[in-house]
């Protein structure tokens, strides 16, 4: 596909702070080509300044009447981020496809927009970046200082290896976006300040957005750097740990889960030490099983692979593939409306803490239990693990999409909470274990494997203290109102 086929919206975004010498020449080297294959504004945002940015733009809009250009300015300094915001707003609110982002110093080439556009109307993008470091040894022979190569590098490996990506550069503020992908995420939640460049690809790259990138020359000419490196270096660090935390459901964070949800953020953990694994060694080959809540239905379709005749419930009919599953439709919170008679064993992995009532909801489950005690297998997330200690200790209880404070989160347990309602619901735990964070989801097999390993060795010094989620399994006993039925059977049979 062509530019010329396109025929796309496109907003051209020049971020202007006391940039009066080289505003001019920015606007110059905009390639006029994509005014001619594209319906094109161009947006300046004057961030404040106390030069004549702002007056240098509305000269040129003025000098140059044929070009569709809007020159804004902030009574208030925005900042970077802050600016940002500015733009992708405007091109959401006035119908944009694409938005690019220019630099109004001019370190950023803009003969080169035309190329970074190509990806995007291919629809092999959602965003474009420009690399400074795709070509080696080109940024410093542009006049990138060692000093910031040296940081651009090492910043770059850590967040390659923290979020399992392979970019070549995080640090580049040549952007192109696809209006849609920008729509998709919390971008506004993000800092006002140079950091916002990393805070949104960490949100791209959540939401499963498409991120290319293309070589672009460097230029460094004699424009004042306003980036703090020793600040910035930080933020990069902690915004990007903080991402790989929240990735776990361990330091929660509203701005880096997706603003639309488009899939189940509940994800299989049979590959690894999780209660998923747990649950399929626990059940006995070719048992009668119940999965309430059964999520996407792995648990179930493993089950079915060890010869057991499986029923699920949930809210939504699993993704389930495997095996002559029996699904019921149906919230937990709702009367019951499925028998467990029949059942050997019955699954609740990660559903207790979503139940308004679980002491009433076990003891109706309860209810419809005989004699033979049936196989409970149960696990939640442990409200007193070391990371929420520490964040309720610095002041911080944030709900999430997923976790331990998942928002859809009714009911919190620690090890001794969670024995007692069991306890008095009439169940004998068999089991009780710490189980660690699924960090082989967040951090891949090599890292997450040996993380996982660690996580498993603190359980052992406390298990309480270092374990992410709970695990039981429990034999029930029988109800008393059946003891009293059977015992007055058993008296009328004596009599006769």
């Amino acid at each position: 596909m062509t530019i010329a086929d396109a025929g796309n919206r496109l907003l051209v975004f020049i971020v202007a702070y006391e940039a009066e010498a080289t505003l001019k020449d920015v606007l110059d080297r905009v390639p006029r080509s994509v005014f001619d294959d594209f319906d094109v504004e161009i947006l300046i945002v004057d961030d404040a300044s106390e030069d004549r940015t702002f007056e240098m733009g509305y000269q040129y809009a003025s000098a140059h009447p044929e070009l569709p250009l809007t020159v804004l300015r902030n009574d208030y300094n925005q900042g970077y981020g802050g600016n940002q915001k500015i733009g992708y707003a405007y091109a959401s609110a006035n119908n944009y496809d694409y938005v690019a982002l220019i630099h109004g110093d001019g370190q950023y080439a803009p003969e080169e927009l035309g190329n970074l556009l190509q990806p995007l109307l291919d629809d092999e993008a959602d965003a474009v970046f420009g690399s400074r470091m795709m070509q080696k040894g080109r940024a410093l022979q542009g006049g990138m200082p060692v000093y910031k190569y040296a940081g651009n590098r090492i910043l770059t490996k850590i967040q390659n290896t923290l979020l399992r990506r392979d970019l070549s550069e995080y640090h580049s503020g040549y952007r192109v976006y696809r209006v849609s992908a920008l729509e998709e995420i919390h971008y506004r939640l993000n800092a006002n300040g140079f950091h916002f460049d990393t805070q949104i690809i960490l949100q791209l790259l959540n939401n499963g957005s498409r991120i290319v990138e293309l070589p672009i020359p460097t230029y460094y000419g004699d424009e004042v750097s306003r980036v703090n490196g020793i600040k910035y270096a930080w933020n990069v660090v902690v915004n990007t740990a903080a991402n790989f935390l929240h990735g776990l459901g361990l330091w929660q964070q509203r701005r880096l889960d997706p603003a639309v949800q488009k899939a189940s953020p509940y994800r299989s953990k049979l590959d690894f030490t999780s209660p998923h694994s747990l649950a399929v060694d626990a059940v006995a080959p070719g048992s009668r099983v119940i999965d309430l809540g059964a999520g996407p239905g792995d648990v179930a379709g493993a089950l079915v692979r060890r010869g057991c005749e499986v029923t699920v419930v949930d809210m939504v009919e699993p993704e389930v593939e495997t095996g002559p599953i029996e699904v019921m439709v149906q919230d937990l919170n709702d009367p019951i409306a499925f028998d467990v008679s029949d059942k050997n064993a019955i699954l609740m992995l990660d559903v207790i803490e979503h139940l308004v009532d679980p002491e009433d909801f076990l003891d109706r489950l309860r209810s419809q239990f005989d004699h033979a005690p049936k196989t409970l297998v149960l696990s939640t997330p442990n409200i007193a693990f070391a990371v929420q200690r520490l964040s309720l200790l610095f002041g911080q209880f944030n709900y999430g999409r997923t976790g331990i404070l998942d928002r859809t989160h009714t009911r919190l347990f620690t090890f001794r909470t969670l024995k007692h309602l069991l306890r008095d619901a009439g169940f004998n735990i068999r089991v009780i274990r710490g189980v660690p964070a699924p960090f082989p989801l967040v951090a891949g097999k090599r890292l997450g494997g040996l993380l996982l390993r660690l996580n498993e060795l603190l359980i052992r010094l406390s298990k309480t203290l270092f374990s992410f989620q709970i695990f039981v399994v429990a034999e029930s006993t029988p109800d008393v109102n059946f003891l009293v039925t059977n015992a007055r059977d058993s008296h009328h049979f004596n009599e006769a």
